[in-house]
């Protein structure tokens, strides 16, 4: 029933159905409200039975991990009843975190003062404080071990199944008013993709153009890992991680595209090397003859077919002219012209 009144919920909004959203609504909040009071008076009518100290014999104990002052501890204990309860001993295995420094006071064999209830007898847990009487007691205290026969389980641990259930109901109830509007459903959809086809189809010629200008402390697109995030600022502005042609200036980027050309006559922006650049144009500051460069510009361009990738064209420029070297999209060094140079 949960199931169902969530699909319809759902129905209601997608369908824009007044009436079977309000079922749904209307079906939930009943449901919840009926689970409330049924909780209620449950707990009001079982009262919590009252627990009992006894003396526990530790069969094994296991640390499971922990980085603080409280450490998980696994224990196996044949608990040791009251003669008042008329209950044999019995085994139990229980996890209880347990303060570092008193995890030496927990041996195999030793015997520990512990707390159980008689209606619940799985529901074990270890005095760490006991009283002096109950110190005392537990020094003195011999306890037999008690069969392995005798452990005794929470009977609603093992609750897999239970949720099993639980899931596979919320899916029949769901599909079962999912099905019923299956017509109106499917007939939203089709209608809503068509429509979204038809923008794509109008958008395929799409060309794009866009530019930014960075400023700041750190202004100039040399400084790392500006160039970088300025290029996926430009991909997410035109919505497209391939161009034509890409340009990198000092405190300028730019990139041009074509959503119609192919990809091999692309630049795949996220994957260029804009960590190797700033080495680039400091190459070519250096060895291309112009020793006050005035400015500098890096063009990446398309390879110009499948397998070849982007070229890279540093430029500089200075008073005694203009030089420019190429690299490939590892960023190794293919040619230079150097001041003065031809061809």
């Amino acid at each position: 029933m949960i199931g169902a009144a969530l699909a319809a919920l759902v129905v209601g909004v997608i369908l824009k159905d007044v009436p079977v959203l309000a079922t749904g609504g209307g079906f939930l909040t009943l449901l919840v409200l009926l689970a409330f009071l049924g909780g209620r008076r449950g707990a009001g009518r079982d009262a919590p039975p009252a627990r009992r100290t006894a003396l526990a014999r530790i069969e094994d104990l296991r640390a499971t991990g922990g980085e603080t002052a409280d450490v998980p501890v696994t224990f196996r204990l044949t608990v040791a009843p009251e003669p008042e309860d008329e209950r044999p001993a019995y085994r139990v295995k229980i996890s209880q975190s347990i303060n570092l420094v008193d995890i030496p006071a927990y041996r195999p064999r030793g015997i520990a003062v512990v707390e159980y209830h008689p209606e619940k007898p799985w529901d074990v847990r270890i005095v760490t404080r006991p009283t002096p009487e109950w110190s005392r007691r537990a020094e003195e205290a011999e306890i037999d071990s008690a069969p392995e026969s005798t452990l005794v389980r929470d009977p609603d641990g093992g609750s897999g199944a239970w949720c099993l259930l639980v899931l596979v109901g919320l899916l029949a109830g769901a599909a079962l008013v999912v099905l019923s509007f299956r017509g109106e459903l499917f007939a939203s959809g089709d209608t809503g993709e068509s429509a979204a086809k038809e923008p794509s189809s109008s958008s395929a010629s799409r060309t794009f153009s866009t530019s930014t200008t960075v400023s700041g402390p750190s202004s100039s697109l040399l400084s790392f890992g500006r160039m970088r995030v300025t290029a996926m600022e430009l991909e997410a502005r035109v919505d497209s991680a391939y161009v034509t042609s890409l340009r990198i200036e000092d405190h300028r980027m730019a990139v041009r595209g074509d959503s119609a050309r192919p990809l091999a006559e692309t630049v795949h922006l996220p994957s260029l090397p804009y960590e190797l650049f700033p080495g680039l144009v400091r190459e070519a500051r250096a060895t291309l003859g112009v020793r006050d460069a005035e400015s500098w510009r890096i063009d990446v361009t398309p390879g110009g077919g499948a397998g070849v990738g982007p070229r890279v064209r540093v430029t500089v420029s200075g008073t005694e002219g203009t030089a420019h070297l190429d690299a490939d999209v590892t960023g190794r060094i293919t040619d230079r012209r150097a001041v003065g140079e031809t061809g």
